[in-house]
This record gives structure tokens, C-alpha cells and sequence, in this order.
């Protein structure tokens, strides 16, 4: 970074800032106060007052810094030390002004007393001032910390349950591809570089949150070709996307989870096989993906829908709560749908 290119009061930081805005402020409101009174003898009374102020703050401020007074929260030494040390110092600065430059005599007793309880406040005031901007800089912190903790926890969650995405369908695949190498060669060579392109997809989603649609269907395809060197014509099956819609992103293996649930309980549960329909469509500022399979909903089958749960949970941390994903029986359809604002 070009040190050059940084604003003014960037370079000086908070605590300078509002130092020469609270001081000069402070010489500002006397200066007028006095109106036509003022003299240069009292111009520079007044200059040595703020400055004497500045020096004993700013070494006020380096001194409980550098004791971490300032770190946990609002500590009793700081206005302790204010009103017994900082304001007894500013007052003894003060009567040294009015020797150097209104040319008084003597201690007058009832000034004294007047610059010690105006010492006392101004510096307690300022120490009130400073611990309210400390514990609002330590609040913010906090939220972004905050923020920070709770990005990388749904992070780790989502890696969680995207390592948990259906292991067995690989196991499934390798024992199908050993069937095959005793009948169809070309089928199971073919089903090799499937599975390949699969598994390649499966370990590079996994260090990501989302992926483009056409990525995601990418794997699908590939799937779906593994699945039907297995089941022959049993597996039909009809994808249909709407133009510009491949580049929305979605949480990697979504569509795949719903597509690995419709094979299974469409095309392995029916004699006559299934017809596996993927249709992506924009409906209003929502994205919708539907994958259905013929059959019947199955209320007690017996399936834990931990692959069902676990795309909900992935949707919602990668889209937001207002994504959906719901289950649907009609005509002889199961359908999964897949619904999310386009923005998120």
C-alpha cells in the first residue's frame, strides 16, 4: 500500500483526530467567550491551557495503554486517575499560564480552587469521552469478530455436510464396473471415465460454497450414465434447463443428491424403471429446480432422508432462509423442488 495515497486523517488515526478537533474546539469556545476582552496575553494563556491539555492527555492515553487499562471494559482507575492526578495537573498549568503571560502575583486561593474543580471536570469529561469511543471501537470489534465466527462455523458446517453426500453411489459404481468387465468391456471402460469425471467434480466442490449450474449438471450427466449402463432402458430420462440460467449457482452435489433419490426410489423400486425429468426454470426472482421421478411418495419406507435434510441445510447456508426445498406427490409424480432468490 502507498502510504502517500492514504487520506490525512487516516494516517493520524481516531485518538489524533479527535484530539485537535476536541482541543481546538475547546480554545475555539473560550476565545469566544471572552469577545472583546481578549488580548494577546490571554491568546496565549489560553493556547498554553490547551496545549498543556493536549500533552497531559496524550501522555494519559499512552500511559493506561500501555497497562491495558483501556482493553476489558470501563475501569474505575481511569476516572480515579483523572480527577486525582490529570486535572490537579491541568490546574497547576493553568495558575503557571496566568504567571507567564497575565503577569498575576501570589496565589489567589479562590481561582486556585476554581482552576482545580475546572481541571478536575474537563479531565473527566474527557475520560468519560474517551472510555464511551474505547467501548464503542470494542463493541465493533466484537461484531466482526463476531460476524468472522459465525462465516467460518456455517463454512465448516457446510464442508460437514457436504463430505457426508451419498459415499455408498461410488461403491455401488465400482462393484458395477467389476460386473462389467466380465461382460461389456466397453460398457465398463465407459462407466470408468464416468465415475472419474464424477469423482473429479465431487473433490474439487468440496472447496467451494457453490458452483455454476452447468458444473453441477455436468456431474448429473455423468451420473446418469453410470446409472444407466445399470439399469439399461429401465432409466430414461429428459433434462430441459432455460437459457441463461446454466450460470446461477447453487451448493455443489444439490441436484445430484435429488437426482441419486430419484434413481433410487423411482428406477430401482419399479419393474418398469423410471423416467427421471430435470427441469430449471426462473419463476418471477426465484430460481426453480424440479427433478421428478414416476412413482409414489413412500411415507414409511423405511428412509431416514438424511440426503433430503442434508440439501435443505446446504441451501439454506449457501441461499438464505427464503430457499426452499419440498417434496410433492401428483399424477403418478414424485417431484423435488428446489427453489431460491436468483440474487442470493
Amino acid at each position: 500500500m502507498d502510504y502517500k495515497k492514504i487520506p490525512p486523517l487516516a494516517r493520524l488515526g481516531w485518538f489524533t483526530t479527535l484530539q485537535i478537533a476536541g482541543w481546538s474546539l475547546l480554545f475555539l469556545l473560550i476565545i469566544l467567550g471572552n469577545g472583546r476582552y481578549t488580548d494577546s496575553g490571554t491568546l496565549a494563556s489560553v493556547a498554553w491551557v490547551c496545549a498543556s491539555g493536549w500533552l497531559l492527555t496524550s501522555a494519559w492515553h499512552r500511559f493506561f495503554k500501555a497497562r491495558r487499562w483501556n482493553r476489558h471494559g470501563n475501569d474505575w482507575r481511569l476516572p480515579a486517575m483523572a480527577l486525582l492526578v490529570i486535572g490537579p495537573l491541568q490546574a497547576v498549568s493553568w495558575e503557571i499560564s496566568a504567571r507567564l503571560f497575565l503577569k498575576q502575583r501570589g496565589v489567589m486561593v479562590d481561582q486556585f480552587a476554581s482552576e482545580l474543580a475546572l481541571g478536575c471536570t474537563l479531565m473527566l469529561v474527557w475520560t468519560i469521552c474517551y472510555m464511551l469511543a474505547a467501548a464503542l471501537r470494542r463493541a465493533s470489534r466484537l461484531e466482526a469478530e463476531a460476524l468472522r465466527l459465525e462465516i467460518l462455523a456455517k463454512d465448516a458446517e457446510l464442508r460437514a455436510l457436504q463430505s457426508q453426500v451419498n459415499p455408498h453411489f461410488f461403491f455401488n459404481s465400482l462393484n458395477s464396473v467389476r460386473a462389467l468387465m466380465y461382460e461389456d468391456v466397453d460398457n465398463a471402460a465407459n462407466m470408468v471415465d464416468q465415475l472419474a469425471s464424477l469423482m473429479r467434480y465431487t473433490l474439487m466442490s468440496t472447496f467451494n460454497g457453490c458452483v455454476p449450474l452447468q458444473q453441477e449438471m455436468d456431474a448429473v450427466r455423468a451420473y446418469l450414465a453410470i446409472e444407466q449402463i445399470r439399469f439399461e432402458e429401465r432409466l430414461r430420462m429428459h433434462i430441459e434447463i432455460e437459457p441463461g440460467m446454466a450460470q446461477v449457482t447453487i451448493p455443489p452435489m444439490t441436484v445430484q443428491n435429488l437426482v441419486e433419490n430419484a434413481v433410487k426410489y423411482g428406477v430401482e423400486r419399479r419393474t418398469d424403471g423410471s423416467e427421471i425429468r430435470i427441469v430449471v426454470r426462473q419463476s418471477a426472482s426465484d430460481a426453480l429446480i424440479e427433478v421428478a421421478n414416476q412413482g409414489a411418495l413412500l411415507v414409511n419406507s423405511g428412509s431416514t432422508r438424511i440426503g433430503i435434510g442434508n440439501a435443505r441445510k446446504r441451501l439454506a447456508l449457501a441461499k438464505g432462509e427464503q430457499s426452499s426445498l419440498d417434496l410433492s406427490e401428483q399424477d403418478g409424480w414424485v417431484r423435488a423442488t428446489l427453489r431460491f432468490p436468483l440474487a442470493a
